[in-house]
């Protein structure tokens, strides 16, 4: 068979997988030894690569920031950080229609910040904020949509896992990235609790009760109890930005830092300690099985000539810039539906990347990588709250298998809506993406 045509056949093939359960990472390292093997036509070659092919990806040292941000989320859980980030917010928005559910994506938002996986801050603020909104009678959907939305910003707001492995595939700046991520980040917290005003004022039943406001000697109170939080945000993201340290490094400095705050308040003993790297050592594990299964398939599509081929017949369609950047966020969005933001994110960037970059938008090279990247962030996020395989959902679905998923998928389309709001706020204004670059 011809190798382009090899390649066509090989996404079916790889969705017909995915749906069968088979892990993503496996899926696409058994396609591209597969599709390899094919286009070669012998096994020597092949066999060759595999002898190399791990040690070249996971010998990177720009990857040893995925377990060390890993660790310093399952820190922060331990130190009980989570809770009073969720009170903090509490303290301050609980008054308000919908001010729970509110607080409960600043929470998130919070949490996001010293942690960049949005599974995992979907997972620790679910435990936190879910009793909370069942006490306080709000509907089903809107807390487990809200909860599921809120997660999202553990990888918009940084550090963020999935802007390293676009950093290193991009071959940019970790440091600018990270700052680029912020403003849009907020944005997307500050809309997510718009959206909630906005359907508990439509259907005043589906808040819930509001919380007697609090004073604000109680309010500095329950700030008090996060200070560390910030403090070890400013210290992790500002000293990679001002070059202090690397991102390595500054993740190294954010683990240990979080790890004596969680000691510090008695949540971190010999077996809790032990628990936390058996987290970090599984989710970096599935994280790698990825990254090499997603380089095993990227050799393939090379090998075809597929990226080059696609990138020359995209060219010559003839539109715009903007059609093309859209017709790229209508994949990511069509593909999230059925797959993580990690897997989208190793598939399609050695793809669309160089497509983009042959495309002119007034920007500076730099800066439009940049601005591209963080889109790119932005799409794959909705992807993880959008049905029917939205893994945010089902993470929540698991710790409320009494809301039935048709309400949360109910739940969660109004903070899609403020998703796709955004992300074309940010396609038409980049400044707001680089404002903090220029500043």
């Amino acid at each position: 068979m011809d190798p382009l045509a090899l390649a066509a056949w090989s996404f079916p093939v790889l969705l017909l997988l995915i749906f069968l359960r088979v892990p993503i990472g496996l899926s696409m390292l058994a396609l591209g030894l597969a599709g390899s093997w094919l286009v070669y036509g012998s096994a020597a070659p092949l066999l060759n690569q595999m002898k190399t092919m791990a040690y070249s990806q996971f010998s990177s040292h720009s990857l040893s920031i995925v377990p060390l941000f890993l660790l310093m989320g399952q820190f922060a859980s331990l130190g009980g950080m989570s809770q009073a980030l969720f009170k903090a917010a509490e303290a301050f928005l609980g008054h308000r229609k919908g001010g729970i559910a509110m607080a409960a994506i600043g929470a998130c938002a919070g949490f996001g910040s010293i942690c960049g996986s949005s599974l995992a801050t979907a997972a620790t603020m679910g435990q936190v904020a879910l009793p909370e909104l069942r006490k306080a009678g709000y509907d089903g959907g809107l807390a487990s949509g809200a909860l599921a939305a809120g997660g999202t910003l553990g990888i918009l707001i940084p550090p963020s896992i999935v802007l390293v492995i676009y950093a290193i595939l991009a071959e940019q700046n970790i440091a600018k990235l990270f700052a680029a991520a912020f403003i849009p980040g907020i944005l997307a917290a500050i809309g997510y609790m718009l959206v909630i005003n906005i359907v508990v004022r439509l259907n005043p039943a589906h808040g819930g009760r509001q919380l007697e406001p609090m004073p604000w000697a109680g309010r500095m109170r329950a700030m008090r109890a996060v200070w560390p939080v910030i403090m070890i945000f400013v210290i992790v993201i500002g000293g990679i930005y001002t070059g202090i340290f690397t991102p390595t490094e500054g993740a190294a400095v954010g683990a240990v830092a979080t790890g004596l705050l969680a000691w510090m308040k008695g949540g971190l003993g010999r077996k809790s300690l032990l628990r936390a790297f058996e987290a970090t050592a599984g989710g970096t594990a599935m994280v790698f099985m990825i990254v090499l299964g997603a380089a095993a398939y990227n050799t393939f599509l090379a090998l075809s000539q597929l990226p080059q081929e696609l990138a020359t017949w995209v060219g010559g369609l003839g539109l715009s810039a903007y059609a093309v950047l859209w017709t790229i966020i209508v994949f990511y969005l069509i593909f999230g539906c059925v797959m993580d933001s990690l897997s989208m994110i190793l598939l399609t960037i050695p793809i669309f990347f160089p497509m983009f970059t042959g495309l002119d938008f007034g920007l500076p090279p730099e800066e439009a990588a940049i601005w591209f990247g963080i889109l790119v962030l932005i799409v794959v996020e909705v992807g993880l709250i959008t049905p029917p395989v939205g893994m945010n959902l089902f993470v929540i679905q698991s710790m409320a298998p009494d809301i039935a998923i048709r309400d949360t998928y109910r739940g969660v389309w109004p903070f899609v809506a403020s998703d796709l709001l955004r992300v074309t706020l940010l396609v038409y204004l980049p400044s707001i993406t680089l404002f903090v670059l220029r500043f």
